[in-house]
């Protein structure tokens, strides 16, 4: 997710201040993915700088409020209709672990997957208990991260039948 248009979808509220951006942005993803409120101030310029949002006059705390423009509403729609192409995800560093586990001299990649799995079952034991209580947006963020360490104990199992059955083959 781009964090200019997570800021970008929070300005499309109201104008607001860097903390507040920070803040709620937090608040919306179940704190799952913190931001540094010098990262929050770096987009900002760029977004500013980008024609995205406008500087406002300082509060009484000396705060500056941003604001969406026409433009950043034009990016911000072009954002939530264009799906997210699996290719433009991260790396996946799990996967070239064990890539490379499989590969390397000396390591033994199903003590890995087992450390793994045990690793991937307290993170969804973590999430399902976080997820109670949550509001309907981070619920959504926490069902996202169950989904995903779901679908990963699935591959585990998968890839410890694959070295298994590798395993049991001559060569």
């Amino acid at each position: 997710m781009s964090i200019r248009h997570g800021l970008l979808a929070l300005l499309s509220q109201g104008a607001r201040y860097g903390y507040q951006l920070r803040t709620e942005f937090e608040a919306s993803t179940g704190a799952t993915w913190p931001l540094n409120i010098g990262q929050v101030y770096t987009t900002l310029s760029r977004m500013e700088r980008d024609g995205l949002v406008a500087p406002g006059e300082q509060d009484d705390q000396g705060r500056v409020v941003y604001a969406i423009t026409e433009q950043g509403r034009s990016e911000l729609a072009r954002w939530f209709s264009t799906p997210i192409a699996q290719a433009d995800r991260p790396r996946d560093e799990l996967v070239i672990k064990l890539a490379m586990a499989v590969i390397a001299p000396d390591v033994d990649a199903a003590a890995m997957i087992q450390a793994q799995r045990s690793a991937t079952m307290r993170t969804l034991q973590q999430l399902t208990k976080a997820k109670r209580g949550a509001g309907v947006a981070q619920r959504l963020v926490y069902d996202s991260m169950i989904f995903q360490a779901e679908a990963e104990q699935r591959w585990l199992d998968h890839c410890e039948s694959v070295l298994a059955a590798h395993s049991e083959r001559p060569e």
